[in-house]
């Protein structure tokens, strides 16, 4: 059998997460595919950070419009058959907010989604960009079974978020038209694991800074595994794993046998 540890984590900066305990983490969860979000940092400076991480592969995919902001990486210690990225619009393509990789059993999308911003300035975007990105995701299911992973900027329902009433529609996150946007990629054949597994169970992946939160566990679960329907025979387990710090989300993960 072929098993795989998938881990995703937003780490705020790949350059400030390596200096705390991120590799000392990293060790004891051993996972065998890596996803990172909000990288911040060039290719070459993202691949000088990682250089570390002796018995992975590294790939990057930066933000081309605006030097440290977004980006993404997948780590692996089996090199992918493929690893693509953007999704092949150049509006959405500016940012390195995309990265592919193509493994023998499955597709892995490793994603970054737009915040709406503050007074939802961005939301129009937000919602062309969903529109376009389940399009993206929806053509690599036509190839292999797919798994969508990392932030995807959203509180999907009430448990997903610890004050849902004073942010529902004035916060970015928790909109209705971004929690629609999430909706159509479940009317669509993929599985918000965490939450079919853990139907009633409340835990978050993300803390504001401010207001020690984390402190509070004044938190919104954002950070997603979506699985294609087909798959789900496959997961052994997910979590979220608050016990790790580092940044203001914490690593989830997600067990595959074939």
């Amino acid at each position: 059998m072929k098993n795989y540890n998938i881990i995703s984590w937003n780490v705020n900066g790949v350059r400030a997460i390596i200096k705390k305990d991120f590799l000392r983490d990293i060790k004891e969860i051993d996972p065998d595919v890596i996803c990172l979000q909000e990288t911040k940092a060039g290719d070459e400076d993202a691949l000088k950070a990682l250089e570390v991480m002796s018995g992975y592969n590294i790939y990057i995919n930066s933000s081309k419009a605006r030097k440290g902001y977004s980006g993404t990486a997948i780590i692996s210690k089996t090199p992918p058959l493929k690893i693509s990225n953007d999704i092949g619009i150049d509006e959405h393509d500016q940012e390195g907010r995309v990265i592919k990789a193509e493994f023998e059993n499955f597709n892995l999308i490793n994603v970054y989604v737009p915040n709406s911003g503050q007074e939802l300035k961005r939301l129009d975007y937000r919602k062309k960009w969903d529109e376009e990105f389940l399009k993206f995701c929806l053509n690599s299911e036509m190839e292999k079974p797919t798994i969508i992973t990392g932030d995807l900027n959203v509180a999907h329902k009430e448990i997903d978020i610890a004050r849902p009433k004073p942010n529902y529609n004035k916060s970015a996150g928790y909109t209705q038209i971004e929690i629609d946007g999430i909706n159509n990629f479940l009317n669509n054949n993929f599985i918000d694991i965490y939450r079919e597994t853990n139907p009633e169970k409340i835990k978050y992946s993300w803390w504001n800074y401010r207001f020690r939160s984390r402190e509070r566990n004044v938190g919104w679960r954002i950070d997603y595994f979506l699985v294609s329907t087909n798959l789900l025979n496959n997961v052994k387990e997910t979590e979220i794993h608050n016990e790790y710090f580092g940044s203001d989300h914490c690593p989830i993960s997600l067990k595959l046998g074939f």
